[in-house]
């Protein structure tokens, strides 16, 4: 049986997540959204690590507006990339590791720390927890922490509409409807208050949950979507005013549960 880190560096190794973020209106609108909300958060000064860095794509970015930035990559092929994306950039570092084991970073190292990717593929309890403690171990006292999550409804929304909504449906719920998590999934996907749970009796207090990306994925399949650059930047500042409404949450792929840690 293949292990955790074999079933995503296959996934990985085939897919362009470089370019993930620009090829796209829910790309592009899943970046901007989400250095919005890194932004409320950060200054110029502040000291950032990022877990699941993928390509380097935030922590690059971050990097060019002063902050000191270490990356966290498990994936090779990734790593490679963000490596050579950030040749030169003495203000950012970069390791492999998993998010389930950060102890080559001391406690209350980081202001603030961003856990972009590996809850995505998290499914065993223990390894869950172990990334959430892991992330609030390496962050300081009243630091802030922003988890990046997949919606389970999206995951349907997005893929099992297709003559292939029952292989969908019994992926991602039991027969009494309740959420399945397991690797094979490759992506796994939360109910919000089921990954809001999560947190609970941690040394953290809930800042906000906010999508980042809508519905945009599932309606740009249309063959007859439009919107140019105007209509884009109209339609991203419209978003993000709405992006923390609890009615909408389900309906967003990705979304953010922030925190901060207690003192």
């Amino acid at each position: 049986m293949r292990t955790r880190k074999e079933i995503v560096s296959s996934f990985y190794d085939q897919f362009d997540e470089d370019g993930r973020m620009t090829r796209s209106r829910q790309g592009q609108l899943e970046y901007r959204t989400t250095m919005s909300f890194i932004h409320r958060y950060t200054t110029s000064q502040s000291r950032i690590l990022e877990v699941g860095a993928g390509t380097g794509r935030y922590s690059i970015a971050l990097a060019k507006e002063g902050m000191d930035v270490t990356a966290v990559e498990l994936v090779d092929r990734n790593l490679k990339i963000l490596r050579n994306n950030s040749k030169g950039m003495v203000n950012l570092q970069s390791f492999q590791a998993d998010a389930t084991d950060l102890s080559c970073f001391e406690d209350n190292a980081f202001d603030v720390t961003l856990i972009f990717g590996p809850m995505y593929h998290l499914y065993e309890t223990g390894e869950v927890n172990c990334a959430i403690d892991e992330a609030i171990r390496v962050t300081k006292p009243d630091g802030v922490i922003l988890f990046s999550f997949l919606s389970v409804f999206a995951i349907m929304y997005a893929n099992y509409f297709y003559g292939n909504w029952a292989k969908g449906q019994a992926e991602n719920f039991t027969d009494q409807y309740q959420v399945r998590h397991f690797k094979e999934q490759l992506f796994t996907g939360y109910d919000i208050a089921e990954f809001e749970e999560l947190f609970h009796g941690k040394p953290v207090e809930w800042l906000t949950t906010a999508g980042v990306d809508g519905m945009l994925e599932e309606i740009e399949r249309r063959p007859d979507f439009s919107m140019n650059d105007e209509e884009f930047e109209s339609f991203a500042e419209w978003y993000l005013a709405f992006s923390e409404k609890r009615e909408l949450l389900g309906n967003t792929n990705h979304l953010l549960y922030i925190c901060r840690k207690q003192a």
